[in-house]
Formats: C-alpha cells, sequence, structure tokens
C-alpha cells in the first residue's frame, strides 16, 4: 500500500463489524488483517466484535416503544454512534443457512432504525436512505464450493438481501462484496490467497479514498 500517501491525505475511519465466534477461524484473519492494514496506512479503526460485546440481538416491543419516544437503548446508541462515525464500514460475517448469523441480524433489526438509517416520506412508499456517503465491504466465508452457491442463484440472493434491501436502501454504497467459498477443505495457500485478495481489494479501496480527500483539497 502507499503508505505515505494516505498519511498524508485526510484520514479515513473504518469501522469493521466482526461476527463470527471461533477466533481461529479464517474470519478473525481477515478481521486481523485488515486491522494491520489500515492502521499501517495511518488510517483509523474500530472493530465491533459482535460476539465479544455481548450484543442483545432481540428486537424488542421496548425497542418500538423507545423509538417512539426517541429514546434510544444506550446499546443502541453506542453502535449507532460508530456508524455515524465511519466512512468504510466492512461486515464479516460466514453464511450460514443461507443466511447471516441471528446475532448480526438483530444487530441491524436494533441498529439500522428508522429515523436513523432511513426515513419514509410523505409519499406514499418514498423512503430516503440517511447514511448516504458511506461505503460498505461485506465478507462472506461459505462451508459449501463457491460453484454450489452460484448456481443455484444464492449468490444473487445475498447480493440482492444485503447490498440492495439494507445498504442501498439506507443511502450506502456497497464497494465490495465477496464470497469465499469451500472453507472447510481450504488448503493453508488457498486460505493464505484470500488474505492476499483481501489485501489488493483495501489497498485500492483506501488509495481511492485519499485520492477523492486530495482532490476536495486541491478545490477548497
Amino acid at each position: 500500500m502507499n503508505q505515505k500517501k494516505c498519511k498524508e491525505s485526510g484520514r479515513l475511519n473504518h469501522l469493521i463489524v466482526y461476527c463470527n465466534p471461533n477466533p481461529k477461524s479464517l474470519s478473525a484473519a481477515y478481521k486481523d488483517s485488515i486491522v494491520e492494514w489500515t492502521e499501517l496506512t495511518g488510517n483509523r479503526i474500530n472493530v465491533r466484535d459482535l460476539y465479544k460485546v455481548g450484543f442483545h440481538p432481540v428486537m424488542e416491543m421496548t425497542d418500538f416503544d423507545a423509538q417512539k419516544r426517541e429514546q434510544i437503548p444506550e446499546e443502541v446508541k453506542v453502535e449507532q454512534d460508530y456508524v455515524k462515525w465511519a466512512d468504510l464500514i466492512t461486515f464479516i460475517y460466514p453464511i450460514w443457512w443461507a443466511g447471516m448469523p441471528a446475532l448480526l441480524k438483530g444487530y441491524f433489526d436494533r441498529v439500522f432504525t428508522k429515523d436513523f438509517a432511513y426515513r419514509m416520506k410523505e409519499e406514499a412508499g418514498q423512503f430516503e436512505g440517511l447514511l448516504s456517503g458511506k461505503k460498505v465491504v461485506i465478507l462472506n466465508n461459505m462451508g459449501f464450493p463457491y460453484d454450489y452457491y452460484e448456481k443455484t442463484g444464492m449468490l444473487d440472493a445475498f447480493r440482492k438481501t444485503m447490498d440492495q434491501g439494507v445498504f442501498a436502501f439506507c443511502g450506502m454504497s456497497v464497494v465490495e462484496h465477496r464470497f469465499f467459498g469451500h472453507l472447510d477443505a481450504a488448503s493453508k495457500g488457498e486460505r493464505e490467497g484470500h488474505i492476499n485478495t483481501l489485501k489488493f481489494i483495501y489497498d485500492k479501496i483506501i488509495t481511492e479514498f485519499a485520492d477523492k480527500k486530495n482532490e476536495a483539497k486541491a478545490k477548497e
């Protein structure tokens, strides 16, 4: 990575939302590597490990009542403040039963709420995303081979539900949604290859961010 270029420009606020209980998983290796790369380029990083922080994922009636009174529960407000802070958010989680872990689903239910992540307009059926300008990277590990998910149409379904159904709805832009398949039987070399692929992806993302910041400063 072009560390000098990134350090001399405006710094990136990078949030990782991590959801995997296994500290020896490839997901954990992704997280650790991304933290290292972000710090090496002089950018800011925060990691929200949903298992470690003990995030309560169940959306209850008290949550709806709190939203009506505009009294957001403290643990939800903490997560919303991290989202507000971030320029780039990386979500790292495995695919379980053709979807995200229940803990992460609960995170979206409770954190990406109405009037924080989106707003309904007066016109029937119209909405406005409130998190525009934020970039998203999604990293998914899967036990079955990549080809299986692709042939069955599940990869397209994952992209529609997350890229469009969640993030585009909230005004965010997904710059990369990467799927890694057959993880249960992956060799050490294949796992290292995944890490190297991610390094290339983040090098590009962070460099482009630095370029845009420099262009904006030049116009001031």
